[in-house]
């Protein structure tokens, strides 16, 4: 049995993993979602860290995924927890030392986003979030994620530089949903490549895969295990 620790992106709840944690579940393996604070400006990544770690406890075969801006946190989160592996599914792949709100640009997103968004008529970026975060979850699933949305990441946590120095000591995975019209997924493939020599592994959905996809994501996530 292992531990997986699910971590949230930008402005959602643990719930967004409650598909896919029924399916590790289900296989064997215990799971936490958290959510992370939300709603006060002053607390850091750090802070984000700290929350995780200390609902996750001092267990063992510990696995860490982070999702979107929770790509920011995971590193953090393994490296305290000395995780056996580390998985970023459509996540914002940190540098050393760079604020999340510089990610932006100097990730190359900007211009791959708008790139993309030209080949596929806007549906990259789009201003509505059914047809860019939530496209193939069902819309009862989408309805409720939107629901839950809450003040997530903080001012803080976008202004302070990434605190690590360097990657953890940690296996690292990176996982590209196919369809996703956030993070166009060769944008992601390449910086997998450039900022932690990974070669990323694919499978279908949007940005929001984990309401749409969670068999598929579940069976790699076990698959990583072997």
């Amino acid at each position: 049995m292992s531990t997986f620790v699910l971590i949230h992106g930008g402005g959602d709840v643990g719930w967004s993993w409650h598909l896919v944690a029924a399916e590790l579940v289900a296989r064997g393996h215990e799971v936490f979602a958290p959510d992370l604070p939300a709603g006060d400006d002053s607390l850091t990544l750090e802070d984000y860290a700290d929350a995780v770690v200390a609902e996750v406890g001092a267990r063992r075969d510990v696995v860490v995924l982070g999702h979107s801006f929770g790509a920011f946190t995971a590193p953090l989160v393994a490296e305290r927890l000395s995780a056996d592996l580390l998985v970023l599914a459509a996540g914002m792949i940190p540098a050393p030392g760079e604020p999340p709100e510089r990610w932006w640009s100097e990730s190359g997103y900007l211009a791959a986003a708008e790139a993309q968004a030209a080949i596929d008529g806007g549906l990259t970026g789009n201003e509505d979030p059914y047809v860019s975060f939530y496209n193939g979850v069902p819309r009862e699933l989408a309805d409720e994620a939107l629901r839950q949305e809450r003040a997530h990441p903080s001012s803080a946590a976008m202004e302070v530089p990434w605190p690590l120095k360097v990657w953890p000591d940690v296996p690292t995975r990176v996982i590209v949903f196919a369809d996703d019209r956030f993070f166009p997924p060769r944008f992601l493939r390449d910086l997998a490549r450039e900022r932690l020599g990974v070669v990323a592994d694919e499978v279908p959905g949007g940005h929001c895969a984990m309401l749409s996809r969670p068999t598929e994501i579940a069976e790699m996530l076990v698959g990583y295990l072997d």
